[in-house]
């Protein structure tokens, strides 16, 4: 189930710093763009309707990978599963939330993803994808539909080159060093958020995908700059709410929110460890550390 939710609408300021300056007007317009959906609230359906409940099942988050379009979605599978050689029309990227996966030429040898670890598929290229554990779930996403699964006998070269980061390779940066934090939140040790940059260029007007990893206990908020904000929770149980209000909601791994205008999410990190967040954005976002005693 899509819930809308009132966020703040946000414009940059001078030096890169940013204020609240909204309207009930702009906020009621965010509110008809804005969604948080759990994780429990997918829709779920066969990813292949030719193999039907056979196969792997997909919960819907955002858009519709039946149609013309982007789309992201869930991905679980049984324990053992192993798909037959295969090919899609499209080409598409995940991320491991629950289990170990493995997805790569037919002939390889099993290399198993850890959560939190990213991976992609090229249209057209053969390729198995493997799960391993009871309790596998992966998020995945595409730039159009509708996602197909074809023969491999319809094997065609795009150039294109699979890529698989468990997560143990993946290079994070310190948030606080790419002055993507409000000077009015300066962040201490516990307090620090870190990025790793994906895919894509982060910058103005540039599609990119980037994970970011909170502390325990972390404050703060995510706030995106222009249009298309999607957020995906890959490890951890924040709590997700628009910023100015006490409303906040606890998001499992899987679960989404989203803000189709410049928005801010306030984010209190898991109390247990840390919280990952996928975020897919156009241009530049800020992961802001609240002041101190908020």
């Amino acid at each position: 189930m899509i819930r809308s939710i009132t966020l703040v609408s946000l414009f940059t300021a001078a030096a890169g710093l940013l204020c609240a300056c909204g309207s009930s007007a702009q906020d009621e317009a965010i509110a008809a763009t804005s969604e948080i959906v759990r994780v429990a609230e997918a829709r779920w359906g066969p990813l292949n309707p030719a193999r039907g409940d056979d196969g792997p099942q997909a919960g819907a988050l955002w858009g519709d990978r039946t149609v013309t379009g982007p789309s992201g979605f869930l991905v679980r599978f049984s324990d053992g599963f192993s798909s037959p050689p295969h090919i899609h029309n499209i080409s598409y990227r995940g991320i491991v939330i629950r289990g170990s996966l493995h997805n790569d030429d037919p002939a390889a040898a099993k290399m198993w993803l850890s959560p939190g670890s990213f991976w992609t598929q090229p249209a057209g290229e053969a390729h198995i994808t493997a799960a391993a554990g009871a309790d596998n779930l992966a998020y995945v996403e595409i730039e159009r539909g509708p996602y197909l699964v074809l023969p491999v006998d319809e094997s065609a070269e795009t150039g294109e080159r699979a890529v698989n980061v468990d997560r143990s390779n993946l290079v994070w940066v310190d948030g606080t060093s790419l002055d993507w934090i409000d000077g009015a939140g300066a962040p201490t040790a516990r307090n620090r958020p870190a990025i790793a940059f994906l895919w894509g260029k982060p910058q103005a007007g540039e599609l990119h995908g980037t994970l970011v990893k909170l502390p325990a206990n972390f404050n703060g908020s995510i706030r995106n700059h222009e249009p298309g904000l999607r957020g995906v929770v890959i490890a951890g149980s924040p709590r997700v709410g628009p910023a100015g209000t006490t409303a906040m909601e606890t998001l499992d791994p899987g679960s989404y929110f989203g803000a189709q205008m410049p928005a801010v999410h306030r984010i209190v990190g898991d109390e247990q460890g840390e919280t990952l967040v996928y975020v897919r954005t156009v241009g530049r976002f800020d992961v802001v550390p609240a002041a101190s005693g908020q």
